[in-house]
């Protein structure tokens, strides 16, 4: 997992209402690693992302809004919806994919992060949120 010298513990998405963070930042798939989103303030960090296994992906599709709007204003709600309707490829229709949602709303504006898993069936297409332990 990243930050592999320090211990995370997973917890629900509306773990982070409440919170009031000083620094929401993004690392897309295309940097080389495994996406994920990191949200930090000076008393916690949560780590947003999937461990990817053999035959399966799952990454970030679109953030929707703007990751700023979480920075300086208290998190309001935080969601998760997923579905399973339709694969983006239609010329490759895999065995299994999901579709999850993560609403974030603050004062300042919501955000919108849309994940996309596929996989053979067997493995996880889900996303998880990790709280750094104390």
């Amino acid at each position: 997992m990243y930050f592999d010298n320090k211990l995370w513990d997973a917890v629900e998405f509306d773990a982070l209402e409440g919170h009031t963070f000083t620094e929401v930042d993004c690392n897309p798939a295309d940097s080389g690693n495994d996406d994920f989103i990191i949200f930090k303030n000076d008393e916690t960090q949560f780590l947003m992302k999937h461990d990817q296994q053999c035959c399966e992906s799952v990454h970030i599709e679109d953030i929707a809004g703007d990751l700023t709007d979480l920075v300086g204003a208290p998190i309001l709600s935080a969601t998760e919806t997923d579905n399973k309707a339709g694969p983006l490829d239609t010329d490759h229709t895999p065995e299994s994919y999901t579709w999850t949602f993560y609403n974030i709303r603050t004062v300042k504006g919501a955000v919108n992060i849309r994940w996309y898993g596929t996989s053979n069936g067997y493995y996880s297409e889900s996303v998880g949120l990790y709280q750094l332990s104390k």
